[in-house]
């Protein structure tokens, strides 16, 4: 399993941004979270198998989404994040 985490900047928040990428989760073999941050960004974290999570990262790049993504910082994380499937998390 790998796990990774994605900040996602610009008109990313009021544009039902998590709601759709949860959307996209379900196609996928995919474990983990979304949530608004207050500076604007939006932050994912999610664990699969590594070809999974490149397809899935991917995937949510080449939807409608990516007319609203100016930039997205992605890093590996140590651990998978605490999650039943995949979730949208508010605050």
């Amino acid at each position: 399993m790998s796990s990774t985490q994605v900040f996602y900047e610009g008109h990313v928040q009021g544009v039902g941004f998590r709601y759709s990428v949860k959307q996209i989760a379900k196609g996928f073999d995919v474990v983990g979270w979304i949530r608004n941050l207050p500076d604007g960004r939006v932050e994912l974290q999610a664990s699969a198998e590594p070809a999974e999570l490149s397809a899935f990262i991917e995937a949510i790049g080449q939807s409608a989404l990516r007319a609203h993504i100016k930039n997205q910082t992605e890093s590996l994380l140590a651990e998978a994040p605490e999650a039943r499937g995949f979730e949208i998390r508010h605050g």
